[in-house]
């Protein structure tokens, strides 16, 4: 049998049809991802069977059957003359007003009243309720129309309640006077829309047949072969791969971010695929795409159809523009996932390309895809432009995380790694493996901190902190990764020459600086001198000083410099007010604020004097007693330190600061600290050494977060009631002592990560 006679044979034995008819170039590649009327499979002049259209071509086990699918009719039929009568069809009818374009000489939009009648299949416009009456048009309806609820901004603008219908190509703008009569309407337009069958476009009727035909390579080629609209085009896209709903977005929520109609985004996106395959810098196109596909959720699935369409029979495989491409390919499947029919698709695809590029850079990337799919979680933000630029190489990101005493380590991540991850290697990196306390990832810069949940996305952080960085300037808002200890279940047994042991007098000296020690002024030099010691050894005058904030609580002198100017502020207050009644309506205004201004400038500067003074006077002492430490290590200084701090009952809790408590037994307080330790929870007055209230976990009966900023516990009848900004934080690090608690402190050896067997929990 003749070759082409053969093909012709596999062809009808497989039961091929064409959706749709033969178009021009330009209107081949726009009708092909539309809904068409079904049309013949049409062989060229030459005899070949190297079809030309663009409609899919389907394989079936019966006969070969055609894919009627309806196209909507032209909404103005001025030559069409149907009778409209009162029949079983009818769903609605009524007179509505509808916008209507004026004359050339008068081109606005005016609204004129037409008869209109609902059926399960079409709106019909008529211009009388008479009998026989002209169509003027009709909106066909099925499952991608859509009608918009009336508008309370149209009304208070125009006095009319507004009812808009998407079809394919034309919408009516309906208006009706009356609010329950265009509630009618939309509710009657949304059942019959509701009642229709869903639309499939050729794309997804052609990956329905590559599914069922996979096993057999010889029909899945054919299909590809015969429907270029699975195949690489360098000509635009004019409507989607996938179906979408007719109409625009412009009451969505996502409008307020510029989006248009999804049909419209999904046209613009691969127009912008097309002009990365020439971009010498892709990273920030891909970005781009990848924000939208993140904020419209709809358009993951037309996205990964689209950039699969364009890496099949490229015209040039392994190019840069092909392997475009690919490299966006790779950055959206570590970062969400299509939906499974297309995740299938896309998996049967990547293994056909590899198998048809063995060897190359295509099979690379397809491996490496493969991988990722399986390992993806969706992530909160898309990929940081660094990690962008290692993602297209295949390659990890390196990941900088510092920890107590200015340390800094360095770990490759990939897209996927979890701080919970990164915990488990940094403990293994840093040989804390023996610890039994708990250990977290921290975000913070100079003025914030927080902990990092277990399952938080490391690379997600990472984008966080570029996308602050650059709405952010200076040293203060630099943000980054930091791993210090969470959970204090054991203070007394740590070895001193261990880098734990410094984990807890760095942190020890944090808490100090932030003053949550209450201890007297004598105490806070003495463990100033003991820093000195720690940083520079034995005095020297040529030794570098920190400032003094780094060594000493400054919130201690800003206290005694605004009390020691507090009378030259009381006795004061008369002297503006009696100023600026007598001769407010003599001074100019102006000359009265830049009397103002420059007092206050005088105010700040006495201030700061007083301040430099308070400072110089406060190292001085704390120079005296750094004097005093000749030969002392490390190791000793340490130790003297963290004795000195455990004096302290709270030593060991994590302290947060409380605006407001109320207890349901009647007291009621301002201005606390709560400490929350590995066994109880502790209320302080702030700046006082003894708790006022021990709360013992086996205390408590129930605790949890009532909204935003109130934090309840109760123990017994009795209920306490915290107002702070921290509840979150509060909850998590209660939740994370009680599961270990619970589970018993982890063995030497054991990752302390992994002390909680709840996701939910923190690292």
């Amino acid at each position: 049998m003749p070759l082409q006679g053969f093909w012709w044979w596999v062809c009808c034995r497989h039961g091929f049809t064409l959706l749709g008819r033969e178009y021009g170039e330009k209107e081949e590649e726009e009708e092909s991802f539309e809904m068409s009327s079904p049309g013949i499979q049409m062989t060229n002049r030459n005899g070949s069977q190297d079809v030309g259209v663009t409609q899919p071509v389907r394989a079936s086990n019966g006969l070969e059957r055609p894919l009627l699918v309806s196209e909507e009719k032209s909404l103005i039929t001025p030559n069409s003359k149907v009778i409209c009568k009162d029949d079983q069809d009818v769903i609605v009818k009524g007179w509505l007003q509808r916008e209507v374009c004026g004359e050339a000489r008068r081109p606005w939009s005016r609204l004129k009243k037409y008869w209109f009648v609902l059926t399960p299949d079409s709106l019909d416009c008529y211009n009388s309720n008479e009998k026989p009456s002209k169509r003027l048009g009709s909106l066909v309806l099925t499952s991608l129309c859509s009608v918009m609820w009336p508008s309370k901004q149209t009304y208070k603008e125009t006095g009319y309640w507004n009812v808009t219908v998407y079809g394919r190509k034309h919408c009516y703008r309906l208006y009706t006077e009356h609010l329950n009569e265009a509630v009618h309407w939309v509710c009657a337009i949304q059942k019959v829309i509701d009642s229709k069958d869903p639309m499939e476009t050729p794309t997804q009727l052609l990956i329905k047949d590559i599914e069922e035909n996979h096993s057999n390579q010889e029909t899945v080629e054919e299909i590809y072969k015969l429907n270029p609209i699975l195949r690489h085009t360098k000509s635009p896209l004019y409507a989607p791969l996938l179906p979408f709903p007719y109409g625009s977005d412009d009451h969505s929520p996502h409008s307020v971010k510029g989006y248009t109609a999804l049909r419209d985004e999904a046209v613009k996106i691969f127009n912008s695929l097309q002009q990365m395959e020439n971009e010498n810098d892709p990273v920030p196109l891909m970005q781009g795409v990848l924000q939208t596909c993140l904020d419209l959720r709809p358009l993951r699935d037309e996205v990964y159809c689209q950039v699969m369409k364009q890496t099949t029979e490229p015209p040039e495989p392994g190019s840069v523009s092909d392997l475009r491409y690919w490299q966006l390919l790779t950055c959206m499947s570590c970062t969400y996932l299509p939906s499974p029919a297309v995740l299938r698709f896309l998996q049967f695809h990547l293994h056909r390309m590899k198998s048809h590029y063995p060897s190359t850079e295509t099979e690379k990337y397809a491996d490496f895809i493969l991988s990722s799919l399986d390992k993806t979680k969706q992530r909160e933000y898309v990929p940081s432009y660094e990690e962008i630029s290692v993602l297209i190489q295949r390659q990890e990101l390196i990941c900088t995380v510092h920890y107590p005493g200015a340390g800094v380590c360095k770990l490759p991540i990939t897209s996927h790694t979890t701080a919970e991850e990164l915990v488990e290697e940094l403990i293994k990196k840093l040989k804390l493996n023996g610890s039994r306390n708990v250990f977290a990832l921290f975000e913070q810069n100079n003025h914030y901190e927080q902990v990092l949940a277990k399952a938080t996305i490391v690379a997600d952080t990472l984008t966080r902190f570029e996308n602050f960085t650059c709405k952010e300037k200076g040293f203060e808002t630099r943000w980054r990764l930091y791993f210090k200890l969470y959970c204090f279940l054991d203070t007394d047994d740590v070895p001193k020459d261990s880098l734990e042991y410094s984990f807890l007098f760095e942190q020890a000296h944090e808490a100090v600086i932030q003053g949550y020690l209450p201890t007297n002024e004598e105490s806070l030099q003495s463990l100033a001198a003991l820093r000195l010691q720690f940083l520079n050894g034995d005095f020297s005058p040529s030794a570098p000083f920190p400032r003094l904030e780094e060594l000493f609580p400054i919130y201690i002198l800003h206290s005694r410099v605004l009390a020691s100017s507090k009378p030259h502020i009381t006795s004061k207050p008369s002297c503006p007010s009696l100023h600026k009644g007598l001769f407010s309506g003599a001074l100019p205004n102006g000359l009265w604020n830049n009397s103002l201004v420059k007092q206050k400038a005088e105010e700040s500067q006495k201030f700061r004097g007083r301040m430099k003074e308070e400072g110089a006077n406060m190292m001085s002492a704390i120079v005296d007693k750094w004097k005093a430490l000749q030969s002392m290590d490390r190791t000793e200084v340490m130790a003297t330190y963290l004795s000195i701090v455990k004096q302290w009952s709270g030593f060991g809790s994590t302290v947060y600061d409380i605006d407001f408590y109320m207890s349901s037994v009647g007291s009621f307080s301002q201005r606390l600290w709560l400490g929350v330790s590995a066994s109880a929870l502790s209320l302080y007055k702030q700046g006082e050494v003894d708790a006022f209230e021990n709360i013992q976990y086996s205390q408590i009966t129930s605790f949890g977060v009532s909204d935003n900023s109130t934090f309840k516990v109760s123990v017994g009848e009795k209920e306490m009631i915290f107002e702070t900004s921290k509840v979150d934080e509060i909850t998590q690090l209660i939740n994370t002592y009680l599961t270990c608690i619970s589970n018993g402190p982890p063995h030497p050896g054991e990752s302390s990560s992994s002390s909680s067997e709840d996701p939910s929990q923190l690292v």
